[in-house]
């Protein structure tokens, strides 16, 4: 059986090269100029710095000239083209960014090892002499794995449908068996020149612990459909592939490996579990990387994430400011720091310097019009009393634009948008009317454990949840006095888990899964309530009644809004609690 599994590995990866890809890379590209390896790696090194320096345009005048000959110009050239068009989702850059990955993808493909079909099978039977490749056509398999990497992101958002997402899973699955090529070349090629392994070596790590990290993330139903096609993955592996790319600060990819590790550990794992990353590394990392780079607008940016991350919220606004204002070239990076500026200025109750940043996505952002226009909508509600009748058609009008940017991706829609087209929904049904708006999307967005590790925050916001509970039973019962009430109870078990109110929290918890039948629509609180029940077991030291109610949660309950975000949650403290991996073999 793993005889045939091999074969079918080798054949597939065969067939992973297009026919007009191939076409391209035999007739398109010019022939090499006397770029050769080695000052291409260098410059690459050169183009990094700048990069990292804010002087985009220089990076890019380092690379841009030889992109039609050298891969590692050529790859550069696409990082830049491609950063670019996720930064603003816009068609246009979107369009240019596949044309260039396309053109690197394509020059990969002519430098590469060409191998016959028979070579091919013959492998199976004996290793191949991975000797006998040359040192470019090593380092072009690598560079080959990089843009099928980019390019099946491109793909996913050049075309948002059914089709476009099936090819970007293709080109994901040949990417990633392209990258376990390398693994087996950087193994079993004997390599003369150090400085040529250490660079290879780097781009392995960076490929390998990426696939490994963001594979083991994935709930245990995804994982096993990724198995049946050939994916795997284990978090700690590809963690300490990861932080070893990073170590090996010779290495040209060292510093993505940063970024991944740090984009981890303040930002991942905050939205996609209960635990926190590992913020000692972090600030060990980022303190390295300002010294060399004071200005660089990502380092800022994570920085002020670190601190958003420890409950610093004055500190985080002050980094996310510097970030913001470092450069503008790529205006459209500013968007990510006005998105957190929101969020901070929200939990610090700043309602109207909230609402200054929630407008500016909305009139910039590309990402989510529907989230965008519903934020700033719900942010004023929150400034009570609503005394202009301009403020309440304001409101009114937002709510009823937000559901027509709907967004499909591959024919599906995003959760996110439709959790907040039903609040929208819910908002004219309940006569212009929302239960604390902006503290449901905090908690959806699993921002209550930053702001929980601030006592002076969460008692704040108690207070307001307390005064919106006496508010609702002063009020005539409607057909969602069930939801109201149980939202409430939520946000209030969650506030008194992190006040260290333990009893009155698990009160409040348990009262909302008496609720069932009461809750008309939003009938995620009972789930999320469930896993809320773990992390209070958990806080007490009781770890095996947190992994039954993560198991409660898994098993009881489907079909509700914002599903998968949970899985994704409750997978992750699963592995965490039972200290398992997943069941699958990791690429080694």
């Amino acid at each position: 059986m793993l005889f045939f599994q091999r074969i079918a590995e080798h054949l597939s990866k065969m067939s992973d090269i297009e026919e007009d890809e191939f076409q391209d890379a035999q007739e398109s590209i010019p022939e090499p100029t006397s770029m050769d390896l080695d000052t291409a790696i260098m410059e690459a090194e050169k183009a990094i710095h700048w990069f990292f320096n804010n002087d985009f345009e220089k990076a890019r005048k380092i690379m841009k000239p030889w992109a039609h000959c050298s891969i590692y110009h050529s790859l550069g050239t696409s990082v830049f083209e491609f950063l670019e068009a996720i930064l603003t989702f816009e068609q246009p850059y979107i369009k240019k960014a596949s044309a260039t990955v396309k053109q690197c993808t394509s020059l990969c493909l002519k430098q590469r090892k060409h191998i016959t079909l028979t070579q091919n099978i013959g492998k199976i039977v004996q290793k191949a002499n991975y000797d006998a490749y040359t040192l470019e056509e090593v380092h072009a398999e690598l560079c080959y794995a990089e843009s099928l990497l980019f390019k099946s992101v491109l793909t996913l958002v050049e075309d948002e449908n059914l089709v476009s997402f099936v090819k970007a899973g293709l080109k994901l699955r040949s990417c990633y068996l392209s990258y376990k090529e390398c693994l087996t070349i950087l193994n079993n090629r004997k390599w003369e020149n150090d400085v040529h392994k250490v660079h290879f070596e780097s781009g392995v790590r960076t490929g390998i612990g990426a696939f490994n990290l963001m594979i083991s993330l994935l709930p245990a139903r995804i994982i096993k459909l990724l198995e049946f096609i050939g994916f795997s993955g284990d978090k700690e592996y590809g963690l300490t592939e990861l932080e070893a790319g990073y170590r090996e600060r010779r290495g040209l990819r060292h510093i993505l490996c940063a970024m991944i590790l740090l984009f981890y550990n303040l930002v991942i794992s905050f939205i996609l579990s209960n635990t926190d990353g590992d913020l000692e590394w972090c600030e060990k990392v980022l303190e390295e990387e300002l010294s060399l780079y004071p200005n660089g607008v990502w380092f800022l940016f994570l920085k002020g994430r670190l601190e958003l991350t420890r409950g610093n919220f004055e500190s985080a606004i002050e980094w996310y400011t510097k970030s913001w204002k470092s450069q503008d070239l790529w205006p459209r990076f500013h968007l990510l720091c006005f998105w957190e500026l929101m969020w901070v200025h929200c939990a610090l109750l700043q309602w109207e310097n909230a609402v200054k940043f929630a407008d500016i996505l909305v009139k910039k952002s590309k990402w989510s019009c529907t989230v965008s226009l519903y934020q700033k909508a719900a942010i004023l509600l929150m400034q009570k009393p609503l005394s202009k009748s301009e403020e309440k058609e304001l409101i009114n009008t937002l709510m009823m634009q937000a559901p027509t940017f709907k967004q499909r991706v591959a024919g599906k829609s995003l959760p996110i948008e439709k959790f907040v087209i039903k609040k929208t929904e819910r908002y004219f049904a309940q006569k212009s009317k929302l239960v604390l708006p902006v503290f449901e999307l905090m908690y959806v967005w699993n921002m209550f454990r930053t702001i929980g590790k601030r006592q002076d925050l969460i008692l704040n916001i108690f207070k307001l949840i307390e005064e919106e509970e006496k508010e609702l039973k002063n009020s005539p019962k409607t057909e969602f006095h069930g939801d109201n009430e149980a939202l409430l109870l939520l946000l209030k078990g969650a506030c008194l888990r992190h006040l260290k109110r333990y009893l009155l929290a698990e009160d409040c918890l348990t009262r909302i899964l008496s609720l069932d039948k009461s809750i008309n629509e939003d009938t995620y609180i009972l789930p999320f309530a469930t896993v809320e029940l773990s992390l209070l077991a958990k806080d007490q030291g009781n770890i095996p009644l947190a992994i039954e109610f993560l198991e409660d949660a898994k098993r009881n309950f489907t079909g509700y809004l914002l599903e998968t975000r949970l899985h994704f949650r409750i997978h992750s403290d699963l592995m965490n609690l039972t200290g398992k991996k997943n069941e699958n073999t990791t690429i080694q």
